[in-house]
């Protein structure tokens, strides 16, 4: 089996280097061909377009920035459904509108391939590991043509049909970036009541209060670099998305909105690039409070894949 790998930003590039890795030959491509570097050095072969991946690939992995980009890839001049689908199966992971995505997976499956989504959840030292929780919507018999390379990723999560790794993916990261906004009014105000940081972080985990925000994020606010591996644009993108899909449904979305106008405010004062956790660090200069913490804090980036370790590879 082939393996074609589109889009290898921060974290498909990882994801891709752990297909490599399983022993899968692989074709890749991204926009910036510098992106390729990476892949190529391991035995990959570098790819001209999303047209070109698909042609010579059996399974093609995608993982882009969002619906105008995986759009693109699939409908523009030199996408998908420019060559024939048959017998090729899609796998991807990307951040999407359900609505949208439904609408090109069966324009894929009308030219003969098989869509499966796997939208991933995890930051970006899960997908260097190869153990990202990915939400795997489609055909039984597609999900199962494509297992071996999406275990080679991570751990496989059914949803159910098409379209409904997007929902979960959606609704997973609303209750992510709500508890992200909400840790920074916690941490202030337990500071300004006299609860410092690292006791208030070491006593909420394992508590009613416990997540995987909690006990993975609040470091980079200890450390001062609130994770750049997932920068505000992400979660701005994201947000945009979870309201939308809110809108469709016609659900009530007051703590969705309000979370997305404190991630807007801190794009505002950080920049775009600025770390997710910056929506805390607007509490904390409102308030006239540092919640740095001295110790050897690992930054999610810095993780090293099992094999790279016993290899002493940095």
């Amino acid at each position: 089996m082939i393996v074609g790998f589109i889009g290898l930003g921060t974290m498909g590039r990882n994801a891709a280097l752990n297909i490599r890795r399983a022993g899968f030959e692989m074709v890749v491509y991204d926009i910036r061909p510098q992106s390729m570097d990476a892949l190529t050095a391991v035995g990959a072969l570098p790819a001209t377009s999303p047209a070109d991946v698909l042609e010579r690939s059996d399974v093609v992995v995608t993982m882009v920035f969002g619906p105008r980009e995986i759009e693109q890839v699939v409908r523009g001049e030199n996408g998908f459904l420019t060559i024939s689908c048959a017998g090729k199966y899609w796998v991807d992971m990307t951040t999407s509108s359900p609505k949208l995505m439904r609408a090109l997976a069966a324009e894929f499956q009308a030219k003969g391939g098989g869509p499966v989504d796997a939208p991933v959840t995890g930051s970006v030292d899960a997908a260097i590991r190869g153990d990202m929780t990915m939400f795997v919507g489609g055909t039984d018999a597609d999900v199962e043509a494509v297992r071996p390379v999406i275990e080679a990723m991570g751990e496989l999560r059914r949803v159910g049909p098409y379209g409904n790794g997007y929902v979960a993916k959606l609704v997973n990261n609303q209750l992510w970036k709500i508890h992200a906004a909400a840790i920074g009014e916690a941490m202030v105000t337990a500071k300004l009541a006299g609860l410092e940081p690292e006791v208030w972080w070491r006593v909420m985990k394992g508590g009613a209060a416990d997540s995987f925000v909690l006990q993975h994020d609040v470091p980079s606010i200890f450390a001062g670099h609130y994770d750049p591996s997932f920068p505000i644009a992400l979660c701005l993108k994201d947000l945009g998305l979870i309201e939308e899909l809110m809108t469709e449904t016609g659900t009530r979305n007051e703590l969705t909105r309000a979370t997305h106008d404190r991630f807007k405010l801190a794009g505002e004062r950080y920049g775009l690039s600025a770390g997710e956790m910056t929506v805390c660090k607007v509490i904390e200069d409102d308030a006239n409070v540092a919640l740095r913490v001295a110790g050897d804090w690992l930054a999610p980036w810095d993780v090293v894949h099992a094999a790279d370790s016993k290899a002493g590879v940095r």
